[in-house]
């Protein structure tokens, strides 16, 4: 992480940042751990969704019911498709911060700090936008605070109620061709309903309120930490910046500062798991995260790339099996399938998304576990960012609507259409000949 020209100035921001109220509450948290538990045990599927990294001026109304509106129709699919309830967590209110592979930036000869995201400092290519900015961390408190503010004034006024899918239609969803098909689902499940409240006389008002809740890569650990607050009541400490944060790639050091941090919180945790872990080094993460073996308290979040998935998986799921630890499987298949286009711009796949996505279901099947889960970047906008899908965009395409300064995101469109394949409707066979 980038260092900060002035601690004394850091010092007050955090001061400042740890006296403010906490944007999300223990008793949320601990009802995320007991839903994730559930999971655990295949009585319930994470679907875990959202923007790579977030920038604060997206913080407004359409975009952030648009985020909530794709989650929403992908979890309707998925709760017709695999009859059980979901788990909905959305990478949203404090995805601000992004890891990055190198320090440094270099144009026409000038060499900057690398934009680390918008809690950090700015993407404008000046050594004042490159420097790092504390008073940016209270900019992205109050960005996260008002998102999910507005997210949970949505759902409490009845956005998500499944009596009234309508409220979830994007404004340019009526070209694609999964309309139809997801029409059906939707009429599917509003006849079941009605022909339920009918012969019952009663409503079922589990569906008119459904929780959703967030989730962030903990990668500033000083933000985090001066959201990290002792709860008495549970006798336990809680980052209480997100429901849900994750380490990443680039965090998981057993000996770092950020695996030292993840212990001490009561969180459930994400932990990502690439071609670079190793059995042993998962085990030892798990005995340290885990020590009681809490059930929701581990989701592993593997994203090896359709090259690589067959090869790796099978080995770290025996080694978790040796641990007797619960965890809860989830699969990434977007950030191991990244590559560059002949033009030089970042893009995925959907056909090696889909099929890494595949191959783990299959092999989770053979090796007598479980995939619980899918963690998947995308946005309700209808970016040109990941080829291929229903629509079939080329590398050509992208230059059409690719809004992303970080990494390529599913579309609407796409991220719908692998709810749908999810759903085993199809799945195998339009898989293998997409491939």
């Amino acid at each position: 992480m980038l260092p900060y020209p002035d601690e004394t100035k850091v010092a007050d921001v955090l001061s400042r940042l740890s006296r403010l109220p906490p944007l999300v509450t223990s008793w949320e948290v601990e009802r995320l751990k007991s839903e994730l538990a559930e999971a655990q045990r295949g009585e319930r599927f994470l679907l875990q969704g959202g923007d790579c990294a977030e920038r604060f001026d997206e913080c407004n109304s359409d975009l952030i019911a648009k985020k909530l509106k794709i989650l929403m129709q992908m979890s309707l699919v998925l709760l017709y498709g695999l009859k059980k309830p979901l788990v909905r967590v959305g990478r949203i209110a404090g995805q601000y911060a992004k890891p990055r592979s190198t320090d440094t930036e270099t144009r026409d000869g000038l060499s900057l700090p690398t934009f680390r995201g918008d809690l950090i400092n700015k993407d404008g290519f000046t050594t004042e936008d490159r420097t790092p900015d504390p008073e940016l961390m209270l900019e992205g408190y109050v960005k996260a605070s008002l998102s999910l503010n507005f997210i949970r004034a949505l759902l409490d006024s009845g956005f998500a109620d499944l009596h009234h899918p309508e409220y979830w239609d994007l404004d340019f969803a009526s070209h694609s061709p999964l309309e139809d098909e997801y029409r059906r689902i939707v009429s599917s499940i509003s006849d079941s309903m009605d022909f339920f409240e009918s012969i019952s006389g009663r409503s079922i008002h589990q569906t008119t309120r459904v929780a959703m809740f967030t989730s962030h890569e903990g990668l500033h650990l000083p933000y985090e930490q001066a959201q990290t607050r002792y709860i008495p009541r549970w006798e336990r400490w809680y980052n209480l910046a997100t429901h849900f944060p994750w380490i990443g790639m680039r965090t998981g050091d057993l000996d770092g500062a950020h695996v030292e941090y993840f212990r001490g919180i009561s969180n459930p945790l994400g932990i990502k798991v690439g071609p670079g872990m190793t059995g042993e080094s998962l085990q030892k993460l798990l005995e340290v995260l885990n020590p009681l073996n809490e059930p929701g308290r581990i989701t592993l979040i593997h994203r090896f790339g359709v090259s690589q998935v067959k090869k790796r998986l099978p080995s770290l799921i025996r080694a978790v099996q040796a641990t007797g630890s619960p965890v809860l499987w989830c699969c990434d298949p977007m950030h191991g399938n990244t590559e560059v286009t002949a033009d030089g711009v970042k893009t995925r796949r959907f056909d090696n998304i889909l099929d890494e996505l595949e191959m783990s279901f299959d092999i989770h099947d053979h090796s007598d576990s479980h995939l619980g889960g899918v963690h998947f970047e995308m946005t309700g906008e209808d970016v040109t960012e990941c080829t291929g899908g229903a629509r079939g965009l080329t590398d050509a395409d992208l230059a059409r609507a690719y809004k992303s300064q970080v990494d390529p995101r599913l579309n609407y469109e796409q991220a719908l259409e692998l709810a749908m394949r999810i759903t085993g409707k199809n799945f195998r066979s339009t898989a293998s000949q997409d491939s």
